[in-house]
């Protein structure tokens, strides 16, 4: 059964929301929460397929970013979709470099708009389960990525927890493997800090990641002054 979480303090909101979930999937399981405390123990103890969350919530005028922070950092990959009062004009955009799934204004949209936004998350969702099933099931020396980009990568077996903006940087990689990446073609991956010592500290991320589950892992190249090469090897014995 896939699982959505509904973060929003105004309850007659929330259950409107609910609703329109149910009526698109009835056989969905909708959790409810309205505080960042209970939202945030919730979605570090529970693996939800995705999140729908207003970005304020009582006094804190930012709890929905700080929980979008979490989510980021879980790299789960679930796909989140703000609905808020905030003007859409302004917060859209912030909202997508914080790797939101898309952004509703209250007041601005009808049912079958939010309807058809969450049947397309609700895809998402279900493609990455299945690319994730996929990887898990052969342990194997090759990186495997979903081709969504909408689940963790594995490596042997194991998934590789790095936020999704480090996700996409190796997905670049990956698909150049063994070629030299510039640091211009990286910055393609990246929705906000193009420049070059951000997309040091991603690839820095990915290598301790890495070696979190192969402590000899060196299979990110760094290229003086070009860029970085994906070679997947791992250092010998001794060295």
């Amino acid at each position: 059964m896939y699982k959505v979480a509904i973060i929003e303090d105004d309850e007659p909101t929330s259950g409107q929301i609910r609703g329109w979930v149910l009526s698109a999937a009835p056989d969905i399981a909708v959790a409810q929460w309205f505080t960042r405390d209970e939202a945030e123990a919730a979605i570090a103890r529970e693996d939800y397929d995705l999140v729908i969350l207003d970005i304020e919530l009582g006094r804190d005028r930012h709890a929905g970013v700080a929980i979008i922070n979490a989510i980021n950092k879980s790299a789960r990959g679930t796909p989140v979709l703000v609905v808020s009062a905030m003007p859409a004009a302004i917060y859209r955009g912030i909202m997508r470099a914080l790797d939101a799934w898309d952004y509703l204004q209250k007041t601005t949209f009808e049912e079958p708009e939010f309807i058809d936004t969450f049947l397309e998350m609700l895809r998402a969702a279900k493609n990455r389960r299945v690319a994730e099933t996929k990887a898990a099931k052969p342990a194997s020396d090759e990186l495997s990525i979903d081709p969504l980009h909408q689940g963790a990568p594995f490596w042997r077996g194991k998934r590789v927890n790095v936020p999704l903006t480090a996700q996409r940087i190796l997905a670049v990689l990956f698909e150049r493997r063994d070629e030299v990446v510039s640091y211009d073609e990286l910055f393609a991956a990246v929705k906000s800090g193009r420049n070059r010592e951000n997309i040091r500290k991603h690839i820095s991320t990915l290598r301790e990641a890495f070696r979190e589950l192969d402590e000899r892992f060196d299979g990110i190249e760094n290229v003086p002054m070009r860029g970085f090469r994906w070679t997947g090897a791992s250092r010998k014995m001794g060295k």
